[in-house]
């Protein structure tokens, strides 16, 4: 591939446009209960800075009329534009309402390049900024086609949208890869933990909820809640609040490495549901675990991995969910948490679910850089 200098691009013969010469907005209309299309998109079905849709429902799931959108169209999510939604159509089907279809002028744009173009912080950013409501703000034609941005002539879209599907190839073998590994993690536990005998958790670990300090006291701690959980077991310590504890409450309630944090209520944020579970691993840290999370402490540190397995295994997050009261806010309860039976797995079990869990955790960041290098890319050429 010829090499660009995104450093040093020089952009005195780009030109300006509206965005109505960029593209235009798609607004052919279809009954979903009078349609033969079998394909329905809705905003849930499409993932924050992804061009790529991945998730689908039916017309029958949706009533009202809905967006026509063919091949190469490209679905903007025009309401809460903060959640940087934006996919390229490779299907005919229909779409939200509470979604633009947009259509790239290619005398303008190369179609190839205009769905970077509309992950760029220039563009989002000022879709954020020209959105109107309160609780739900939208963004209107009338003010989007005004909106003037600046453009690379024509024969340099074609090598930046090269180079950008280039990065974006690579991060899809990537996420092939970490299915690849998924599909056999989850096939190995769910061989190791469906017929094993049985002991109820507590015979391996030391159950409590976690506590949510005090308005005041003598020492403002961290404490690590339900945004902090991630899928993958590991701990995000960017999401943290900060909360007083007296000493007692610290020593009572003080993460030590090895301890597992299982989150037992879903709080305000229900996507995140009762059961994930992470793993604290950090040495000599101040940390709390919140009231929303129960912390699981291994009697022997050695278990911890096995005790994480057994509990993010199909059955034991099968058993959680059902236990789990509450329609908003799906909860758990310590006497719930307690009724909880695990298989603690042999060494050689043990070790095959580790192997495969570091080569998720491998592949996850490879994802993680991939997609930010990518993220720094669409900037930098726009």
């Amino acid at each position: 591939m010829t090499k660009i200098d995104l450093n040093n691009l020089d952009k005195s013969n780009w030109k300006s446009f509206p965005f109505e010469k960029i593209a235009s907005k798609v607004s052919e209309t279809v009954d979903p209960n009078k349609t033969e299309l079998t394909i329905y998109v809705g905003l849930e079905h499409i993932d924050a800075e992804d061009i790529h849709i991945r998730r689908f429902g039916l017309p029958t799931d949706v009533s009202g009329g809905k967006l026509k959108c063919y091949p190469g169209d490209v679905i903007f999510g025009k309401r809460r534009a903060y959640q940087r939604k934006a996919a390229i159509v490779d299907f005919e089907g229909i779409c939200s309402a509470h979604a633009f279809v947009f259509r790239a002028n290619p005398n303008v744009i190369d179609p190839k390049l205009f769905p970077f173009f509309l992950h760029s912080d220039q563009f989002m950013h000022r879709m954020v900024d020209i959105s109107v409501g309160g609780l739900s703000p939208t963004i209107n034609w009338s003010d989007l086609k005004h909106q003037e941005f600046l453009l690379p002539p024509k024969e340099e879209q074609a090598k930046l949208a090269e180079l950008l599907w280039a990065m974006d190839d690579v991060i899809e073998r990537e996420k092939e890869v970490l299915e690849r590994i998924n599909l056999n993690y989850w096939s190995l536990s769910k061989k190791i933990f469906s017929n094993n005998q049985v002991q109820k958790i507590e015979k391996f670990a030391d159950l409590i909820s976690g506590s949510y300090g005090a308005e005041n006291g003598p020492e403002m701690i961290k404490v690590i809640g339900v945004s902090g959980i991630k899928d993958e077991g590991n701990l995000d310590f960017n999401k943290f609040n900060e909360r007083f504890f007296n000493p007692k409450e610290k020593e009572k309630f003080k993460l030590k490495e090895g301890d597992l944090l299982m989150v037992k209520s879903s709080g305000s944020s229900t996507s995140i549901l009762s059961g994930r579970t992470s793993i604290f691993l950090e040495q000599d840290a101040d940390y709390i675990v919140s009231n929303f999370c129960f912390r699981i402490r291994p009697i022997q540190k050695t278990h911890t991995m096995g005790i994480f397995h057994a509990i993010n295994s199909v059955k034991s997050q099968t058993f959680l969910k059902r236990l789990a009261t509450g329609s908003t806010y799906p909860n758990l309860g310590v006497s719930d948490l307690k009724l909880l039976n695990i298989y603690l797995p042999y060494e050689i079990e043990n070790k095959k679910l580790n192997d495969l869990f570091e080569a998720k955790k491998v592949i996850d960041a490879k994802i993680i850089l991939s997609q930010s290098l990518q993220k720094s890319l669409i900037n930098q050429v726009f």
